[in-house]
């Protein structure tokens, strides 16, 4: 069976080091290996990990993000996500051309909700394929942690009563991490 240009690519590069190079301004030969979407439809779990799956590949690592139906002793209904779109998708792009070059990772799926996310329900679907697991982990958690750091995606957490907070994404300062919230009066 005769591979793909793109798997004959890929193996070169993970003989010859396990850094991928890929240029920053986005024009690569890689974005085919991405499945990223910002939207109101969020995909499967499933079909993001039908996405990156392929023959060459060993591990599949995923994350889900569920909404909780609670934060600090308060009932959360839902989660609400607001995000520029075109900006979101270029920014996720960006980080999955740096997951490439950090990790050797074949394919990578990054998919996020926005609009009313209930209880229960995943606002955002990660997976990435690669030959071993150690940088399949790996990759996902950098993805996760990068994503909610720069990614234009908004999120406001509403509680019983319908009263609502706009929240932050936790961010580490000084070596700590801290979470900030605002409240609607502005408080």
């Amino acid at each position: 069976m005769a591979e793909s240009q793109d798997q004959q690519q890929y193996q070169e590069q993970s003989t010859e080091s396990n850094v991928t190079t890929i240029d920053d301004d986005g024009d690569d030969d890689y974005t085919d290996r991405f499945f990223i979407q910002v939207s109101e439809n969020l995909p499967s779990l499933q079909e993001c990990s039908d996405f990156v799956n392929d023959p060459s590949c060993g591990a599949i690592s995923t994350f889900v993000g569920i909404t909780r139906d609670n934060f600090q002793g308060k009932r959360v209904t839902k989660l609400s996500y607001e995000g520029y779109v075109p900006m979101a998708e270029k920014e996720l792009h960006k980080l999955c051309r740096q997951a490439c070059q950090k990790y050797q990772v074949y394919k990578i799926a990054a998919v996020h909700i926005l609009g009313d996310c209930p209880v229960g329900q995943a606002s955002v679907v990660l997976a990435c394929s690669s030959p071993h697991r150690r940088d399949a982990l790996h990759c996902v958690e950098f993805l996760i942690d990068t994503l909610k750091a720069r990614v234009p995606i908004w999120k406001r957490e509403w509680y019983d009563g319908d009263d609502a907070v706009w929240k932050e994404n936790v961010e580490w300062k000084n070596g700590k991490e801290e979470r900030v919230m605002v409240k609607e009066n502005g408080e």
